[in-house]
């Protein structure tokens, strides 16, 4: 496999040092992976980032059906929610706080919207016509 350019989306080496140890082995019964685990996670990161579709992911990544295979495959087993807890975890400990947060606070604000296009509800309680937005922080 020839080099490719780099994308701005693309894994450094201690980005990728971090994640693959938490990442789901190989399977031991089938077919070997034609593509590394780091370009797979690039092509995902890039159709994150960029928003494009599946099939537009360009060529020099691995083919599109490939990455959205992985994925979707992480998203059902739970890899995805897996990573998140585990860097939040670490990122709250290295700046010294609890690996859990202590407390949440919970705020919402209604929004007047125009009167025309999108969806809109009905604030009984503040008579706004328009969006509810909520914010979660922790603590």
């Amino acid at each position: 496999m020839t080099p490719r350019r780099p994308y701005l989306t693309d894994l450094t080496d201690a980005e990728f040092a971090r994640l693959d140890p938490l990442l789901p082995p190989a399977k031991t019964v089938g077919r070997p992976r034609l593509h590394p685990l780091r370009e797979i996670l690039n092509a995902i990161f890039y159709v994150m980032r960029s928003g494009c579709a599946w099939r537009l992911l360009p060529h020099e990544f691995p083919a599109w059906q490939t990455a959205y295979h992985y994925f979707r495959l992480w998203r059902l087993d739970g890899t995805w929610e897996h990573l998140n807890a585990v860097l939040r975890e670490q990122l709250r400990t290295s700046i010294g706080r609890n690996a859990e947060p202590s407390a949440a606070i919970i705020d919402s604000q209604s929004v007047r919207t125009t009167g025309v296009g999108g969806v809109r509800g009905y604030d009984g309680a503040k008579r706004v016509n328009g969006r509810k937005r909520h914010i979660l922080v922790d603590t």
